[in-house]
């Protein structure tokens, strides 16, 4: 939606809002954490992880990032060695990691035991990234999910 008001809405624009439609989740130090962001879905995990960083670094916690281009990466300077990144449209000239959408091999690289699973991102990826984790040997009640897309 972001992209949308920056890109396409014009100052007079009528805009109809409604929700939120959903709930929140809570990171409460629990490990090992893998954390699936697509898109602007990464900013919630951000917080997680930079807060794990300064106060629990010793706990494994792991971000799979799903972007469409390198111009739409968050906060690339501040990934690191804690995150792996895929480009689903356009990779960078010379990248060697992984290209495509996330999938098994992905969430497999990201080499976290099932623990619990923070997701978020548009509808359709919550959906594709919450059958992955499940396929990895996650506990349904191990996973929480932030979704954002159409309400109807």
């Amino acid at each position: 939606m972001s992209p949308y008001f920056h890109d396409v809405v014009i100052e007079g624009d009528q805009v109809e809002v409604r929700g939120p439609f959903t709930s929140y989740f809570v990171w409460r130090g629990e490990a090992p954490v893998l954390l699936l962001g697509g898109g602007s879905g990464v900013v919630p995990l951000m917080a997680m992880l930079r807060h794990r960083r300064r106060t629990m670094p010793e706990l494994l916690m792991r971000l799979v990032y799903s972007v469409r281009s390198a111009e739409d990466v968050i906060y690339a300077d501040e990934l690191g060695d804690d995150a792996v990144l895929t480009f689903t449209r356009e990779a960078p000239e010379g990248w060697s990691g992984h290209a495509g959408r996330v999938d098994a091999a992905l969430v497999a690289e990201a080499r976290v035991e099932p623990g619990i699973a923070f997701i978020c991102g548009s509808n359709g990826f919550v959906e594709t990234a919450s059958q992955l984790v499940l396929d990895a040997g996650f506990e349904p009640r191990m996973i929480r999910t932030e979704r954002f897309g159409p309400t109807g």
